[in-house]
């Protein structure tokens, strides 16, 4: 093999640089004719361009609202947080002080293992909670990045120009903005099959799925007379696009979104409720 094709990419790359472009458009035009000339990877070529993009993006575009921010009450018992820690399948949640209506802090699940098999009553939140990280909506994503990485935080909460709450944003958030949407173990987007079952009453379903086919395996009776797939269902039902991690129940089913964009849902968590018969497929 030739000294040239056993280069990196990476080291074509930077030779390709060498050339030094003027501005931003005549960097993007030597990396599209270097991916047409496989010097780069279509897959790389997308990354940097995401990369650069990134740079031109504020903490604003990608928060989640703080509507939809999942939170913790500060004077909350033990028993109240567990489970809604569990259900919600966060790890991290800002704490509110309800006379205040003020984020004090930052509560980790992982804290509260320590609590296990031990009285209840021993539990005090100020005990583990962490201090909480802000950011203005203003900054840039690049800049946001640099300090996640520069202090190991994974979360901020968001604040406008006079220091109120707006939202939250993860480290996850910004990731996903270079390296794209970041599945996880449930993912079945690229599978035929639109129903996964998981356990005996929680299934994976892409939102893509019709309702007839939906309604045949579950024996539901859902409408098709307004929308023709199950995502418009819970579209409808939250009033909102939904963002990963939010869940709502219709008739005898609890949809979690496992996936889902500034533009729509993919992919959902269904749990059905005891008493309904469910087809196997």
């Amino acid at each position: 093999m030739s000294q040239s094709k056993s280069r990196s990419w990476l080291e074509r790359f930077i030779a390709l640089l060498a050339r030094e472009p003027q501005d931003r458009d005549q960097l993007m035009e030597m990396l599209r004719n270097a991916e047409e000339r496989d010097v780069l990877s279509a897959e790389i070529l997308g990354m940097i361009e995401r990369i650069m993009h990134v740079s031109e993006m504020q903490v604003r575009d990608v928060m989640v609202p703080k509507a939809q921010m999942v939170v913790v009450q500060k004077n909350s018992r033990l028993a109240d947080i567990l489970p809604f820690v569990i259900e919600s399948g966060h790890s991290r949640f800002p704490v509110v002080d309800p006379s205040k209506k003020d984020i004090v802090g930052m509560l980790l699940a992982k804290d509260l293992l320590k609590y296990f098999n031990k009285d209840p009553n021993q539990f005090n939140i100020n005990d583990i909670m962490r201090p909480a990280v802000f950011t203005p909506q203003s900054k840039r994503l690049d800049i946001l990045l640099r300090e996640f990485r520069a202090t190991r935080n994974h979360i901020a909460i968001v604040l406008d120009e006079y220091g109120h709450v707006e939202g939250l944003v993860t480290i996850e958030d910004v990731l996903e903005q270079i390296v794209g949407e970041i599945e996880d173990e449930y993912d079945i987007e690229e599978e035929d099959t639109q129903i996964k079952k998981l356990a005996e009453d929680t299934f994976i379903v892409k939102a893509s799925t019709l309702i007839e086919e939906f309604n045949a395996y579950f024996h539901s009776n859902f409408s098709d007379e307004e929308f023709d797939t199950i995502g418009g269902i819970v579209l409808q039902g939250f009033g909102h696009l939904p963002k990963r991690g939010e869940n709502i129940k219709i008739q005898q089913f609890r949809f979690k979104v496992l996936h889902s964009d500034s533009r729509r849902i993919y992919l959902l968590e269904v749990k059905v409720g005891k008493g309904k018969k469910k087809s196997e497929g």
